[in-house]
């Protein structure tokens, strides 16, 4: 017989995910899926997994809904807050770190439903530079050189493919193809993640949401 423990664990809202951050020449690529489950069942078709914190930070979730969701809004009152302290912009690093710490604080205090959630961080610095980092649940932070799905389910059949396409010399054009592929082809596989695909571009020009693809089934 379950425990209310596992019950909650098994059926609570997720996003099992695909998400992908690819470190280009010239900026970041950051792409995800849109399905959300709750245990076997698809509970969400539209749920997009990349979120703008402020003008020059995207953060993508992998894991509890519920988190994520409040985490995003945690994450940006406080760099916000500490703007206001410092009266500068927090960098990319302090971002990462500051999500860091939050995760780390969340899993040691002792609760019935553990905090869950993986995350890619991205932006632009001051200085024109851009910078991705990736944080694992327990929240270790870790600088990205080339590309990584952090702990989305569709994660084995992205970085596979990203082993054999990526080079240290892509470009961010050349990046949104590839980032919608990878999406594309965990979706193909992994039950949890599907619906549609999400593209983001951050340089030193900005953000821009360049794809936004819907994907329906095909009845024949």
């Amino acid at each position: 017989m379950e425990t209310l423990t596992e019950e909650i664990s098994k059926n609570m809202l997720k996003s099992n995910t695909s998400i992908v951050g690819i470190v280009c020449k010239d900026g970041i690529v950051m792409a995800g899926d849109r399905r959300a489950t709750a245990g076997h069942y698809i509970a969400g078709k539209r749920e997009r997994k990349i979120h703008r914190i402020n003008d020059y930070l995207l953060v993508a979730w992998t894991g509890g809904v519920s988190d994520a969701q409040l985490t995003t809004k945690v994450i940006a009152a406080e760099l916000r807050l500490k703007e206001l302290k410092t009266r500068s912009r927090p960098s990319v690093s302090e971002a990462a770190y500051l999500t860091g710490i939050s995760f780390y604080r969340n899993i040691r205090t002792p609760s019935m439903v553990p905090h869950i959630v993986g995350t890619l961080v991205a932006g632009f610095n001051e200085d024109g530079t851009t910078e991705l980092f990736t944080i694992e649940p327990a929240g270790s932070v870790l600088k990205v050189d080339d590309f990584d799905a952090n702990f989305s389910s569709g994660m084995p059949y992205i970085m596979g493919l990203l082993e054999n396409r990526y080079n240290k010399d892509v470009t961010v054009k050349e990046a949104i193809s590839l980032a919608s592929d990878c999406i594309k082809a965990a979706i193909q596989r992994d039950s949890g993640s599907g619906n549609g695909v999400d593209v983001f571009t951050i340089t030193k020009d900005g953000i821009k949401h360049v794809v936004s693809e819907e994907i329906v089934p095909q009845y024949k």
